[in-house]
């Protein structure tokens, strides 16, 4: 039987996550004590978003959740206070901002929260939150045709492109193993940053997986997570090493992906929505063949 290895919910799109014990599971993706994963996002001064992948000190930025506000901290830098409460939609400051090919509404937190973050990463930047009325639905490209729960078109926040990100434990040994052959070091899971660990099924099954059944909700794979530089990015230290890629090009390129590199699936709820999940549970596993 499948198990609930890990949660990870990581509230600032690109800075570290936060390991849970338990989460709902959404339509939008995970979520914890009403901090939803890529609730907040790092943009330019143009309103695009930014990325470890061209600022990898991102990675120490870390936030963690308090009663009535998301904490962040980050090496020198005084900790930052954000309200979780959701601001005034007449009064609060509204951005266009782009994350990949979609370009949407977002609320601009303060001077104060941007100076921190400019300061912080090392660019001048700003920091914007998912505005609720936006829906920001998945590409359909690879669904195959298959929505959300109730014919609802997928949807998520900031995330690059889907709701949540799954990779099997297995799986790492095996890029582990096959670096460690080659003279490198073995890498934490959290290079990956995966949303959810899923134990006890074999290598890259999650690949093949037909669907992971959550009690009354069901998270539908859909699509092979094509990897960036990220993982070659120390999540403690902020600092870029070997990049495993190289190593993983000779057997996790596919095809289907014009030869990319690929490392855990991104996936959508299809039935259900809204379930307590909790590390250590037994999940429904099925494979698609």
């Amino acid at each position: 039987m499948a198990i609930l290895s890990d949660i990870i919910l990581y509230p600032i799109k690109s800075c570290a996550g936060i390991h849970l014990q338990e989460a709902v599971l959404t339509h939008s993706g995970l979520m914890s004590e009403h901090v939803f994963d890529r609730e907040w996002m790092v943009v330019d001064a143009q309103g695009r978003f930014l990325t470890q992948r061209e600022h990898p000190r991102m990675a120490l930025i870390v936030p963690s959740i308090k009663a009535t506000t998301l904490e962040l901290r980050a090496p020198g830098m005084l900790r930052l206070e954000i309200e979780l409460g959701l601001p005034h939609p007449q009064l609060a400051p509204m951005l266009e901002v782009q994350v990949w090919d979609d370009s949407v509404r977002a609320y601009d937190c303060d001077d104060v929260t941007a100076t921190w973050f400019s300061n912080a990463i090392g660019v001048p930047c700003r920091l914007v939150r998912f505005h609720p009325d936006v829906v920001r639905a998945t590409s359909t490209e690879w669904t195959n045709g298959t929505d959300g729960t109730n014919g609802i078109a997928a949807a998520t926040m900031f995330a690059d492109g889907y709701p949540v990100l799954i990779a099997g434990s297995a799986s790492l040994d095996d890029v582990n193993d096959k670096l460690r052959a080659a003279g490198r070091e073995a890498l934490p899971m959290n290079r990956f940053r995966p949303n959810l660990v899923i134990g006890d099924i074999g290598a890259f099954e999650e690949d093949y997986a037909a669907f992971l059944q959550f009690g009354a909700t069901v998270l539908t794979p859909v699509k092979p997570c094509s990897r960036c530089p990220i993982p070659s990015v120390d999540q403690a230290t902020g600092v870029p090493g070997p990049d495993p890629l190289d190593v993983m090009h000779g057997y996790r390129a596919k095809p289907e992906l014009d030869g990319a590199i690929c490392f855990g699936m991104n996936a959508i709820v299809t039935d259900g929505g809204d379930e307590r999940i909790v590390v250590g549970q037994d999940i429904g596993f099925e494979l698609a063949f």
